[in-house]
C-alpha cells in the first residue's frame, strides 16, 4: 500500500509526457503546413511577375536570385526533438520529398530548388511553336458521303439478312407457302362470284358453297378431261413419232447440213448407251416421282380448304391480321390491304380470261392443220399462260414440235406462224385492253422477278412472281401517297397575313366581248 502513491504519481507523469508529445506533433504538422503554404504562394508570385515565360539569364536576368526555403530545415528548427520516437518521426518526415508545383518556362526547375521534388504542371510551349487546336469529333470528322452509305449499308445488311432468313423459312414450308399462294389465286378468281350470289340475296355459306364446289368441278372436268384426250390419242401419237423420226432422217440426210447416216447412228447409240447407263438414276427419279405425287395430292388438298375458308370468311381473317400490325401503321395497312386485292384480284381475271383467248385460237389452229392432242395442247397453253412471256415460249414450242413429228415441217412452219399471232395480239392488244392500268408492270421487272421466283421456287415460284410484284407496286404506290397526305395534315397550319398569301385564288375569267 506504501507503493501505491508513487504509482499513481508515475501514472500521471506518463499521460503528462503522452499529452506533450500530441502538441508537439500538432504542433510540427501545423509548421509543416506553415511552410508548404509560404512556398507555393512564393511560386505563385514568381510566376505573376515573370508572366510563365523563364529568365533569360538566370538569377543575374532577373534581379536577386530568390531563395527557396527548405520545408525540412523549416520544420526541424521549430520543433526539438527530446525522445528517441519523436526523433525518428521527424526524420522520417524530413527525408520525405513535398510535392511542389514547379513551373519553368525552359522545363527546368527554378535554382535553389531541392532535390526530390516533383514537378507536377506541364510545362508551357515555347513562343515559336504552332498553335495545335481542339481535335473535332469523330462522327464530323468522317466525310457526309461516306456517313450516307454507312448508314444505308448496314440497314441493307439487316433487310438482307431478313430476306435470307424468309427465303430459308419458304423453303423449308415451301409445300404449304404455295398451296398457300394457289389458294389465294384461285380465291381472288371466284370471290367475285362469291359476291355476284351474295347481291342475289343467297346467304354466304351458301353462296361461298356453291361458288367453292362448281369452280372446283369445273377445274376438275378440264384435268380429266385432258387426261382421257391423251390415253386416247397416245397409240396413235406414238407411232406418228415414230413415223415423223423416220422422216425427219431423211430430211437431214436430203438437208444441206450433210449430215450423213452414220452421224444420224452414232446419235441414236449414244442416246441408247446414256439411257442404259442412267437406268439406276432412272428408277430413283421415278420414286422421286411417286414422292412427288404424293406433295401434288397434299398441297392440292390443302389449298383446297384453304380457298374454301378464305372465300368464306376472308374479311374477318383480314382484320384479325391488322391486329398483329403495330397500332401506329395499322391505319395505312388497313387502306392498302383492299387496294391490293383489287389489284390481284384483276390480275388473275385478265391473266385468266387471256389465257382462254390463247388457248382457244391456237386450239382451233391445231385442229385445223390435223395436230395430233389438239385439246390437251390447248389445255397446256392455257395454263402456261399464267407464266409471262417463259409460258408462251414454252408451250408454242410445244406444239410446233408435236406438229413437226407428226404432220412435218410445213404444219410445223404453219403451228409456229399461228402462235406467232396469237402472241403478238395477247401482247399488243388484250394484255393492254383486259388488264389495263391495275397491274401494270415493266417489262424488266416481269422477267427479273419470273426469273427470281423460278430459282427460288421452280415453276410455283414463276407463277407467283409477277402478281406479287404488281401487288408489292400498289402497296408500296398507296403507302407513299398515305404519307404524304398524313405529313400534310399533320403539318402546322399557316396564320394571319401568311395564310391569306398561300391560300388558293380563284382563277380570274377573261373579258367577254
Amino acid at each position: 500500500m506504501s507503493r501505491l502513491p508513487q504509482w499513481v504519481g508515475g501514472l500521471g507523469a506518463g499521460l503528462t509526457r503522452l499529452a506533450q508529445r500530441l502538441e508537439e506533433q500538432r504542433r510540427r504538422a501545423e509548421a509543416a503546413a506553415a511552410a508548404e503554404s509560404a512556398v507555393a504562394a512564393e511560386d505563385a508570385e514568381a510566376l505573376r511577375r515573370d508572366g510563365g515565360s523563364a529568365p533569360s539569364g538566370g538569377a543575374e536576368a532577373s534581379g536577386a536570385a530568390r531563395p527557396e526555403p527548405d520545408v525540412a530545415a523549416t520544420v526541424m528548427a521549430s520543433v526539438a526533438v527530446k525522445e528517441p520516437a519523436a526523433a525518428e518521426e521527424s526524420e522520417a518526415a524530413a527525408a520525405r520529398p513535398e510535392p511542389v508545383a514547379v513551373v519553368s518556362g525552359n522545363g527546368a526547375a527554378p535554382s535553389g530548388a531541392a532535390e526530390g521534388r516533383v514537378a507536377l504542371a506541364v510545362p508551357a510551349p515555347p513562343s515559336y511553336a504552332p498553335a495545335v487546336g481542339a481535335r473535332p469529333d469523330p462522327a464530323s470528322a468522317v466525310p457526309w458521303g461516306v456517313r450516307v452509305a454507312a448508314e444505308a449499308g448496314w440497314r441493307l445488311l439487316v433487310l438482307a439478312g431478313t430476306l435470307w432468313v424468309l427465303a430459308q423459312v419458304i423453303t423449308t414450308i415451301e409445300l404449304v407457302v404455295l398451296a398457300f399462294v394457289a389458294a389465294l389465286l384461285i380465291t381472288a378468281l371466284l370471290q367475285p362470284t362469291v359476291a355476284w350470289l351474295r347481291r342475289r340475296g343467297l346467304p354466304r355459306g351458301v353462296a361461298t358453297a356453291l361458288t367453292f364446289i362448281g369452280g372446283f368441278v369445273i377445274m376438275g372436268l378440264v384435268g380429266w378431261f385432258v387426261v382421257w384426250q391423251v390415253q386416247a390419242n397416245i397409240d396413235s401419237v406414238s407411232d406418228r413419232i415414230q413415223e415423223g423420226i423416220t422422216e425427219l432422217k431423211g430430211w437431214l440426210l436430203k438437208s444441206p447440213f450433210h449430215v450423213t447416216d452414220g452421224q444420224i447412228n452414232n446419235i441414236a447409240k449414244n442416246l441408247q448407251d446414256a439411257v442404259g447407263a442412267n437406268t439406276e438414276a432412272i428408277t430413283s427419279a421415278g420414286l422421286e416421282g411417286v414422292t412427288v405425287v404424293l406433295e401434288v395430292l397434299t398441297g392440292i388438298l390443302l389449298a383446297m380448304f384453304t380457298t374454301l375458308f378464305l372465300l368464306y370468311d376472308g374479311r374477318r381473317i383480314w382484320e384479325w391480321m391488322l391486329k398483329l400490325v403495330p397500332f401506329a401503321a395499322r391505319e395505312g395497312v388497313a387502306g392498302a390491304g383492299p387496294r391490293a386485292w383489287r389489284t390481284l384480284t384483276a390480275y388473275v381475271r385478265g391473266t385468266v380470261l387471256v389465257a382462254m383467248i390463247d388457248a382457244f385460237f391456237i386450239g382451233i389452229g391445231l385442229y385445223f392443220l390435223k395436230v395430233p392432242l389438239a385439246v390437251p395442247l390447248a389445255v397446256f397453253i392455257f395454263l402456261f399462260a399464267f407464266i409471262p412471256l417463259i409460258g408462251a415460249v414454252v408451250s408454242g414450242a410445244l406444239a410446233c414440235v408435236v406438229a413437226l413429228v407428226t404432220q412435218g415441217m410445213f404444219t410445223a412452219l404453219m403451228v409456229l406462224a399461228v402462235v406467232l399471232a396469237v402472241q403478238q395480239i395477247e401482247g399488243h392488244i388484250l394484255q393492254p385492253f383486259i388488264l389495263g392500268r391495275a397491274v401494270r408492270v415493266h417489262p424488266l421487272a416481269v422477267i427479273l422477278s419470273v426469273a427470281a421466283g423460278g430459282l427460288i421456287a421452280g415453276i410455283g415460284g414463276a407463277v407467283v412472281a409477277v402478281p406479287l410484284v404488281a401487288v408489292t407496286n400498289t402497296v408500296v404506290g398507296y403507302l407513299r401517297s398515305y404519307s404524304l397526305e398524313q405529313a400534310v395534315r399533320m403539318a402546322p397550319q399557316p396564320r394571319g397575313a401568311t395564310a391569306i398569301e398561300v391560300a388558293p385564288t380563284p382563277a380570274r375569267r377573261p373579258p367577254q366581248d
